[in-house]
């Protein structure tokens, strides 16, 4: 029986990738050894899974940045702006589109489906010349080849890439960008002629669009391309992909009717409706089944009876020999190794398996398919799941019992939205148009080496908020030499906004390497939620009551909301997501609450990835955002009207859920806008009316690039031309914990400027 991995993660076990790509930015260290560092995590990669028995070893997952981004190279879609001349795409242009330079913006960021993940957005339109650009498949094939490993290479198919795009600036909107297909296609030959000529015999095309709901012209489309490629796949094993959720009936049937396809890989872990659809709309008759029945979303062990009865009821109706056991998608999205963790107690520690460990799961059930089980591994397996179903930390009636207590109410504020900001305005007397920051201030290297230090208790408490406080005058006194309005501390005492509270939150752990890839260098450690939870002690009011003493500036207390603390955690799978989520919003009232009594006027309960938990599907959107929406509302619903209630939100297409937003019934909602080439703007534009503050961003704080006072001014004129000034916020678009003190300063100087000219333009008009 064979095994198979659909992606693993590229960041190493040491964030070895982000340090490499850092230093190389910063001209540090050259690009060759850039490639060294990339070449060296390839081959680990490689090896531990050739090592672990697995059959199917991909290739062409690594990435500098993000797989999109790579696909964009491929086909040498580079916008004009970035002035390519052809040939082999290098480093300048690649990280150029994905970070911007000292003269050019980014590409636009948006998250990979579902997932905290990101990928740079494709800009194309009629006039986009494609050409084959980047040889990484072919190269990458070569590398594994040379190590003496046999891989299938893996590539971004054809469909998605096109509805993962955007229509470039001055395209028109509604530019059908499936129309590009013929021109793509060439290049797609191209890689796949110099794939099979170097010797590959299986080609992976990862199609995970198919699970969302596409119409019968899209997957028209989608049987054409592949007709299309059937004569240069021929002599090819070729494996398409699915991940993320089920596939739609519709999406199932086009995708097993496909001639010259060999293999189908789905999602069995959050698609248990497809399981259905393979049992009764059958399955094509000697075709591969490629089952992901090992999560590659989570780090949960996995259920190894219940996967193996799965398996052995597929068996039946696909085959024996046509049966290969597959992760649900990639690794990417989970941890790397858990022999890393040298902190987390026993007992939590055999319930989970990150990346490494689920490499040796698909193995161990594609060996027990194959009659050679491994009884110890399975027992001890089975020991685990038991241990974790009777643990007495898991549960906390008190905590289920409120909870459970909250679907009685919708948890609104009072009065309404107009009627408070008249109110908090009485109390702030801000100008016209406000500045902020939305949270963070740069994470300096002295700034980590104090957390790093007082973590290892080589500094004592009292040397630790020594410098923590020092931190935040350094970070008050800037802002108001700045003439910033309502000032932030800074988060110098976190390292993670979400790790931050997962800390001090029961029913989380924590561990020392569980690095996950955000995009790019970015990494995040997410929290692991075992258990119920609930909020010991106030978390955050001992550093902003000391934030507002240095200043008689409004300060804003800074929290983490609900979905996102959520969203961005390994959630515990042993009950429905949403009542999880209630549990933490309970914790974060009750911090919101003593914010508030603790003379915190401005509160910001970040939302950063409300949008990127929206399901893939219509059919379920409804019912998450009820229960998401009524989270964020949970937590403030009992604070006075003179308080005023600010979210945030970043990086995902908002404008479809924009009435959801609008129903979080917030003061002030500071929203990412420019890197997306403002389109939020467009839904006002559309007439959908806003009452409450809003700050869409005015510069994109993932570039390096400053933005001139010019040039934000203009942003600001645009959001002007649609929104009342009244409710306009001048703001970045996210936090500025990823910049340096010199990019943060001159960006600032001149968001203030534009904000004062703007406000000397609207008296004067007056």
């Amino acid at each position: 029986m064979a095994s198979h991995i659909v992606g693993y993660p590229r960041v190493g076990p040491k964030r070895e990738l982000k340090f490499a790509l850092e230093s190389f930015w910063d001209g540090k260290s050259s690009g060759e050894n850039l490639k060294k560092v990339a070449a060296d995590l390839r081959s680990s990669i490689w090896k531990q899974m050739s090592g672990a028995g697995i059959k199917y070893i991909p290739s062409n997952t690594f990435s500098y940045y993000d797989q999109v981004l790579d696909t964009t190279a491929m086909l040498g879609a580079v916008p004009p702006r970035y002035g390519w001349a052809g040939g082999e795409i290098g480093f300048d242009t690649y990280f150029s589109m994905a970070r911007g330079n000292a003269s050019l913006p980014a590409m636009e960021m948006t998250k990979w489906f579902d997932t905290n993940y990101h990928f740079i957005v494709p800009e194309l339109g009629p006039d986009m010349k494609f050409s084959y650009a980047s040889h990484k498949a072919v190269d990458e094939y070569n590398e594994a080849k040379a190590l003496g490993i046999d891989t299938v290479p893996v590539i971004i198919g054809p469909i998605s890439f096109l509805l993962l795009s955007k229509p470039a600036k001055g395209v028109d909107k509604s530019f059908p960008l499936l129309s590009l297909l013929d021109k793509i296609l060439p290049v797609y030959k191209q890689v796949v002629s110099e794939l099979k000529a170097a010797g590959a015999s299986w080609i992976q095309f990862d199609e995970p669009t198919l699970v969302k709901d596409l119409d019968a012209e899209k997957l028209q489309a989608f049987t054409g391309a592949y007709s299309e490629l059937e004569s240069v796949l021929s002599g090819l094993n070729v494996l398409i992909e699915t991940y993320f959720a089920d596939l739609p009936e519709e999406a199932y049937k086009t995708l097993t009717g496909l001639k010259g396809v060999t293999a189908f890989g789905f999602d069995l872990v959050r698609g248990t409706k497809t399981l259905d659809l393979i049992k009764s709309v059958s399955f094509p008759s000697g075709k591969y089944l490629f089952a992901g029945v090992v999560d590659g979303r989570n780090i949960w062990a996995n259920d190894l009876a219940a996967s193996l009865s799965t398996l052995k009821a597929l068996e039946g109706i696909v085959g024996k020999d046509k049966l290969v056991v597959s992760t649900s998608c990639s690794l990417l999205h989970t941890a790397v190794d858990l022999v890393n963790e040298t902190k987390l107690d026993d007992e939590i520690k055999s319930w989970l398996a990150f990346a490494a460990q689920k490499v040796v799961e698909v193995n161990a059930l594609a060996k027990a398919l194959a009659g050679q089980k491994d009884e110890e591994f399975f027992s001890a397996n089975a020991a685990a799941q038991a241990s974790r179903k009777s643990s007495p930390r898991v549960t906390n009636e008190a905590v289920q019992k409120a909870a459970a207590a909250l679907k009685d109410s919708d948890h609104r504020r009072a009065t309404n939205v107009s009627a408070r900001l008249d109110a908090q305005q009485k109390k702030l007397n801000l100008p016209i148009l406000p500045t902020t920051t939305i949270g963070s201030f740069p994470q300096t290297m002295d700034l980590r080496r104090v957390r790093r230090e007082f973590k290892a208790k080589k500094i004592t408490e009292e040397e630790y908020v020594k410098a923590i406080k020092e931190e935040i005058s350094k970070v008050v006194k800037l802002q108001e030499e700045l003439d910033i309005d309502v000032l932030v501390h800074g988060e110098p005492e976190r390292n993670d906004m979400v790790e931050y509270f997962g800390e001090q939150l029961q029913g989380f752990a924590f561990t020392v390497n569980g690095w996950v890839q955000s995009y790019g260098s970015r990494c995040v450690k997410p929290p692991i939620i075992y258990g119920d939870v609930s909020r010991p002690k106030p978390m955050t009011v001992f550093w902003s009551s000391m934030a507002q003493s240095m200043t008689s500036r409004p300060m804003k207390g800074m929290l983490t909301g609900p979905v996102t603390i959520l969203n961005w955690s390994f959630v515990r799978n042993d009950q429905p997501r949403f009542e999880t989520c209630y549990q933490i919003a309970l914790a974060i009232k009750d911090e919101v609450e003593d914010l508030e009594k603790a003379g915190i006027q401005v509160i910001q309960i970040d939302e950063a990835a409300l949008r990127e938990g929206l399901p893939l599907r219509k059919s379920e959107e409804a019912f998450y955002l009820e229960w998401a929406v009524h989270s964020f509302r949970i937590t403030n619903c009992g604070v006075s009207d003179t308080t005023q209630i600010h979210t945030h939100m970043c990086y995902s297409n908002f404008n479809d859920i924009i009435h959801s937003i609008i129903d979080m019934d917030a003061d002030v909602i500071t929203i990412e806008n420019s890197r997306s080439d403002e389109k939020l703007l467009s839904v006002f534009r559309e007439g959908v009316k806003y009452g409450a503050g809003i700050g869409p961003g005015v510069y994109d704080i993932h570039s390096p690039r400053i933005p001139s006072t010019e040039e934000i001014a203009d942003r600001i004129n645009k959001m002007l031309a649609v929104l009342e000034t009244n409710i306009l916020w001048v703001n970045p678009d996210c936090g500025l914990k990823t910049r340096k003190y010199a990019e943060v300063n001159a960006a600032l100087t001149n968001m203030v400027a534009a904000a004062k000219l703007l406000r000397s333009q609207l008296a004067s008009a007056k």
